[in-house]
């Protein structure tokens, strides 16, 4: 019992240390300001903000629930060392403790500028015709149910599906606390080796996909302005599922950057302005984006090692035959509950990502 205890005594100095990188007292004003917002006469005259509003509040008093509970926990299980004879009985819940206080500190990680943003993910099917196109359907599944299973919003934004099977694009709008940190880490090239399920003789067949991960920026934000003569407009009428305006009205947008030629395009709202508006904050991050990678292998360059910046560098394996393994190239974790991770089981993976961020 005495180890048990001091694990315990560990775990409450440990969490004492995060609940400071955290700074209550912060997330307490941040909370006071939303509720002041809140209060405000029109509040809800501007849906989507009222709404962005109500997300991060809730996310806020989550968080602060989740660290008082926390705390309360590791005080009961302190309590039960002194009463309890067999300490078995209490090494379940150390484990629970320990886990959830890991996965607390990842929060102290996600400092970045845009760490807290919503994120706008793609996955472009790779070269291999159906075969990528299917996998790239998998990632979709994958990334759906990894989200929900956070409490985090989907929608999709825009898709290309497949003249078969799968998506040749799609386009999703993921919305909660801290989304774009966490994560910001799958943007890359996913690798599937599988027996194809679309050839008669399953043979064995490598896929790929490409995963790029852009923060949703403010509208407010200065960082990135774009004059309008820049921009070219285009309405169309919208592909996807919808209600019968959004199939027989062009309300689907897209956006096209002259001086780029990068083109976004949004087709899942109801009416034409809401579709603009997505698409121009996916097209601000794009750019954001574009502008990061540039500086990336300008500083690169100074260094006397260029490396030319791409989002296309593989990151990830995923076998299912012969055997089952899933394995991360840059961190090193791997696991062969492959099945698992499909299913949205990528906490470890996204989790050991993040700390290595912040260590690099």
């Amino acid at each position: 019992m005495e180890e048990l205890k001091k694990q315990l005594e560990d775990l409450k100095t440990r969490f004492a240390q995060i609940k400071t990188k955290l700074d209550p007292e912060i997330r307490a004003k941040h909370i006071r300001e939303l509720e002041a917002k809140t209060l405000h006469e029109g509040f809800w005259s501007d849906t989507v903000e009222a709404q962005n509003i109500m997300k991060r509040l809730a996310a806020l008093r989550a968080e602060d629930e989740n660290m008082m509970g926390l705390e309360s926990e590791l005080a009961d299980a302190l309590g039960l060392t002194d009463v309890l004879d067999n300490p078995t009985e209490l090494e379940p819940h150390v484990k629970k403790l320990t886990k959830k206080l890991g996965q607390l500190e990842i929060r102290t990680f996600l400092n970045g500028k845009y760490d807290n943003s919503n994120a706008i993910l793609t996955i472009h099917a790779g070269q291999g015709g159906t075969e990528a196109m299917d996998w790239a359907s998998m990632l979709f599944r994958m990334y759906l149910q990894f989200c929900q299973s956070r409490g985090w919003g989907v929608e999709i934004v825009d898709q290309t599906p497949g003249e078969e099977a799968g998506f040749k694009t799609v386009v999703l709008e993921i919305t909660g606390p801290y989304v774009y940190g966490y994560l910001s880490g799958e943007r890359g090239t996913h690798r599937l080796v599988r027996q194809s399920p679309f050839n008669a003789d399953n043979l064995r067949q490598t896929s790929f996909a490409l995963v790029e991960v852009l923060p949703e920026l403010p509208e407010d934000e200065g960082e990135i302005v774009i004059p309008e003569d820049e921009v070219q407009f285009e309405a169309f009428r919208a592909t996807g599922h919808g209600g019968q305006n959004v199939n027989k009205v062009s309300t689907a947008v897209r956006l096209t950057h002259l001086p780029t030629g990068i083109s976004v395009a949004c087709q899942t709202q109801r009416f034409q302005e809401q579709n603009r508006k997505l698409a121009m904050a996916m097209l601000k991050a794009k750019l954001w984006a574009k502008r990061e990678e540039e500086r990336a292998a300008h500083e690169k360059q100074l260094k006397g090692k260029y490396t030319a910046a791409s989002w296309g560098t593989q990151i990830r394996s995923y076998v299912l035959h012969p055997y089952k393994l899933v394995k991360d190239l840059r961190t090193g974790v791997e696991t062969s509950q492959a099945e698992a991770v499909l299913d949205g089981d990528l906490d470890a993976f996204i989790e050991a990502e993040v700390r290595h961020l912040a260590q690099a």
